[in-house]
């Protein structure tokens, strides 16, 4: 097996076309550096020098092996960057923008996982009422990473991780229609809704939803809180349409169920991750790995 001394020597004795002078450079005993290749060349079977009278030089075998090793070798440093990148940004700071609704639902877990493990790292999370303001925010640097739904491309942007979650019937576990695997809207009907504004992404899936069911749509509430939305559904013993991104604490408490709705089964929300296409700094990318485990769990 390869191990980065030995990536090292290999790498050197290619370049200088001398154990000796590859010794020298790295500061170790040339008997050492031979030593070590020729047990790797026992090991492959094959020479990776060919020994001339004053000069080694890569065989067909030792040329597919130095690329392979120059490329770990780049990886390698790579990573040290980041790791020392790290090391000088614990006390640093990360600005998250995000919809409300993630706020209180999705994402505080993964901030408190994180604020455990990098307590000196200052965290802000910024709340936005649209996914246009999200992306702008990233765009210009406001913020390092953007969460939200259903973001539109932009080149300035690259998408870190997407999940999907498809709108659904949510109401407490006491609901009379909180037992069934799927439900129609004409049974929703027959109960307190409470439903997003015109101003949400979720309402256009909505408003079609109930025209083409042919049913009068006439809910109790109309808000653009998603707080809102999961408070009515619990205080009203009523019913909301959201995803299952936007229960998953109050799903895992037990006080409100998700039940797959018929006619908006093929109607869902990509929950997106995104950062600067310029790339992010260490910590933050810390980060937004753990967000991106989130999602995964979430939409599992």
């Amino acid at each position: 097996m390869l191990h980065g001394r030995l990536l090292n020597y290999i790498d050197e004795v290619a370049r200088t076309g001398s154990i000796r002078k590859a010794a020298g450079h790295l500061n170790v005993a040339a008997s050492a550096i031979s030593r070590q290749i020729l047990a790797l060349e026992t090991q492959l079977g094959t020479p990776i020098f060919q020994r001339l009278p004053k000069k080694l030089i890569l065989t067909a075998a030792g040329e597919v092996l130095i690329g392979h090793i120059r490329q770990t070798l780049k990886e390698l440093a790579r990573a040290q960057a980041k790791i020392e990148e790290l090391k000088g940004l614990r006390r640093g700071e990360i600005t998250v923008a995000m919809m409300s609704g993630l706020a209180s639902n999705l994402v505080p877990g993964t901030v408190r996982e994180f604020r455990l493990a990098n307590p000196r790292v200052k965290l802000t999370l910024t709340l936005f009422n649209t996914g246009e303001e999200i992306q702008s925010a990233v765009a210009n640097g406001e913020a390092d990473l953007g969460i939200g739904f259903d973001f539109t491309k932009d080149s300035n942007l690259k998408v870190l991780a997407r999940a999907t979650g498809r709108l659904g019937a949510v109401m407490t576990p006491n609901h009379p229609l909180a037992k069934r695997t799927s439900v129609r809207l004409g049974d929703c009907a027959d109960y307190p809704l409470i439903v997003a504004d015109d101003t949400s992404a979720i309402r256009p899936y909505l408003d079609t939803a109930f025209t083409r069911a042919a049913l009068d749509f006439r809910p109790i509430i109309e808000t653009n809180a998603i707080e809102i939305m999961r408070h009515a559904a619990i205080m009203e013993n009523g019913i909301t349409f959201l995803t299952p991104f936007d229960i998953e604490f109050e799903r895992r408490a037990g006080r409100l169920v998700y039940v797959t709705v018929r006619e908006l089964s093929h109607d869902s929300q990509a929950l997106m991750l995104i950062g600067h296409a310029r790339g992010s700094s260490a910590i933050a990318s810390v980060l937004a790995e753990m967000l991106k485990t989130m999602m995964r769990e979430a939409s599992s």
